[in-house]
């Protein structure tokens, strides 16, 4: 190997907006890269905004430092982790991501920064990312400018290019890239992991690894050049990044692939001469640079002609999910609903612990009704803190089933948790005592609130933080009381329909008794949910899936579904979106809550 590189791939999971703290983390990392036993040049790989979070909102502003700033405090850090290093004159390249501030404007940067030597940290170059994701979950173009250009740069040991994310997205960036004589492309990605249907790709985690995998190996292999590609770890406001970040070569194969959900090292040596052999083998990007001339005449055109078309056709839109772009699947449709049980319980399990810990909590209390959701929920807590910090609590009225009560114990013996049962008959009845006949809604909502005042009470005895257990199908029917279930900060099977529930509970071996009786609110005697929806939850869901995937209602029955069954859940869906907001302020000055001043919920 006559030109090796070694690149330490760090999936790192900050502390959402604590930089000093962050920062200070990165001490092990370069000491670990510093001992990586690897002849010539080093580069440590870092996600974007590594040391801040993603999703920030307007705290970008409070977040942003200047390139130098950025990069003497790296300096900092790198001579107290490795004094030995600096004092032998050992250095270490950084590629890190982070909010900058730059001539009064702020951005999403990509910084090559070379640490210790004898003067102060050089900055090699500093990448602005170019496309903002502004739809779906993305937010960004209200929050920083966009950068204008892609280029590469000199190192110690070749020429690099970075990129941030999105950026890679757009095949042209990789192309200016090598162009422009990169041989490494870095690519520092935050992105948020979606998608738990089966697949038969053989590439662990949720379905957009595979898409990233696939988009890194296509930038490498039609180049002709390495693609060090690194992603954040950790949960953001109920957004959890993969990790599972990887090195593509130039001949397009995977030379390395992170753990998903985990913090990790990953060193990989790699060899500079390939670029050159495959280049010489296929030789794409020399033939790219021949006909470039015609090219840029031909980008010249579109660019003029896009600006002055006009359109007198009304093309129907293609359906979208209101998450982002949608999942093209053969002969169109949304994702199925099945789903990879194995890996949602390693994702929510995952997500319990990131978001307990940044809130600093070890344990949770959760309701107990007696059905699969509060089971699911109970079982997914006992594993990501431990049983030993779970409370189960039976909320019982005295129309309660007695069979709610049973199975509820059931699942407090089966995970040997704490149990905690709290009547709330008395409490109940003695404030509706004092008012005037109330009917079973009536009755039915007291009774849900009351539960969440027991709840949020127990939270306080035993420092634990309520889980929600609300799925998503009730959720979009609005199929629950206002500020009583929906309550709890955390709820962990929000975003799964109820059928998926139901399959995730038979993978984590809740009883059967529990899973396969219909599904109710034991607020009446009788009473379940689907002869209150007038469908079932198969058929729901399927309709729901549909519908959330951009596809209207008279898409669906030309799909050969009942119009009738379309026609019931659309009525709920459109009705009730109302339930699943804050309550509407009446905007009066230019710094609303929740409009202007904009904080994420962990920030």
């Amino acid at each position: 190997m006559t030109s090796p590189l070694t690149i330490a791939l760090a999936q790192f999971r900050p502390r959402k907006g604590r930089f000093a703290e962050n920062l200070a983390r990165l001490g092990p990392l370069f000491a670990a890269a510093d001992t990586t036993q690897a002849q010539g040049p080093r580069v440590l790989h870092l996600p974007e905004t590594a040391l801040t979070g993603y999703f920030l909102e307007g705290g970008v502003r409070e977040a942003a430092r200047t390139a130098g700033t950025m990069a003497r405090e790296l300096d900092a850090t790198y001579r107290a982790a490795v004094p030995a290093a600096v004092a032998a004159g050992r250095t270490l390249d950084v590629v890190i991501g982070f909010y900058e501030r730059w001539q009064s404007t702020l951005y999403n940067s990509a910084m090559y920064v070379t640490l210790g030597g004898a003067g102060s940290p050089v900055i090699q170059h500093v990448h602005r990312k170019v496309f903002l994701p502004t739809y779906g979950l993305f937010d960004e173009e209200r929050f920083v400018e966009r950068g204008r250009d892609v280029r590469a740069f000199g190192t110690p040991w070749g020429r690099a290019a970075m990129l941030v994310c999105e950026d890679a997205w757009h095949s042209l960036t990789g192309t200016v890239a090598a162009l422009d004589g990169a041989q490494v492309i870095f690519l520092s990605a935050a992105a948020p992991a979606r998608g738990i249907e089966p697949r038969e790709d053989g590439i662990p985690g949720p379905a957009t690894v595979a898409r990233w995998e696939r988009l890194i190996r296509d930038i490498a292999e039609e180049h002709g050049v390495f693609v060090s590609y690194v992603n954040l770890v950790g949960s953001e406001g109920g957004k959890t990044f993969w990790g599972s970040s990887s090195v593509a070569a130039p001949s397009g194969e995977i030379q390395t692939r992170g753990p998903l959900f985990e913090e990790a090292l990953l060193p990989v040596t790699i060899d500079l001469d390939d670029v050159a052999r495959v280049r010489a083998d296929v030789p794409l990007l020399a033939d790219l640079r021949t006909v470039l001339p015609e090219l840029r005449g031909a980008l010249d055109r579109l660019g003029q002609s896009a600006s002055a078309a006009t359109y007198d056709a009304d093309v129907p839109a293609t359906p979208r999910p209101s998450g982002g772009p949608a999942t093209q699947r053969p002969g169109g449709g949304p994702p199925p609903l099945e789903i990879d049980a194995a890996l949602a319980e390693q994702w929510l399990v995952h997500f319990i612990r990131d978001e307990f810990a940044r809130r600093g909590f070890t344990r949770a209390v959760v309701g107990l009704s007696g059905g699969v959701d509060s089971a699911v929920t109970a079982t997914l807590a006992a594993r990501a803190l431990g049983p030993e910090n779970v409370i189960g609590v039976r909320l019982p009225y005295c129309t309660s089933s007695a069979d709610s009560l049973a199975h509820a114990q059931l699942v407090i013996d089966a995970l040997g948790i704490t149990g905690r049962t709290v009547d709330i008959t008395a409490a109940v009845d003695g404030y509706l005592a004092q008012g005037s006949e109330t009917d079973a809604a009536r009755r039915g909502n007291v009774m849900a609130r009351m539960r969440m005042i027991a709840l949020f009470d127990l939270s306080a005895e035993y420092h634990a933080l309520p889980l929600g257990t609300g799925n998503k199908t009730e959720r979009l029917f609005g199929y629950f009381t206002w500020h009583a279930d929906d309550s709890p900060p955390v709820n962990p099977l929000g975003d799964l329909f109820k059928t998926q529930v139901w399959a995730l509970a038979r993978y984590l071996g809740v009883p059967d008794v529990i899973v396969g009786k219909p599904a109710s609110a034991d607020l009446i005697a009788g009473q379940t949910d689907e002869a209150d929806f007038g469908i079932s939850y198969a058929k729901a869901d399927t309709i729901l899936n549909w519908l959330l995937y951009g596809y209207t209602a008279a898409d669906l029955t030309a799909r050969g579904f009942d119009a009738a069954d379309v026609k019931v859940v659309q009525r709920r869906l459109e009705s009730t979106h109302w339930k699943r907001r804050l309550p509407t302020v009446a905007m009066l000055s230019p710094t609303a809550i929740g409009e202007s001043y904009l904080r994420p919920v962990d920030y």
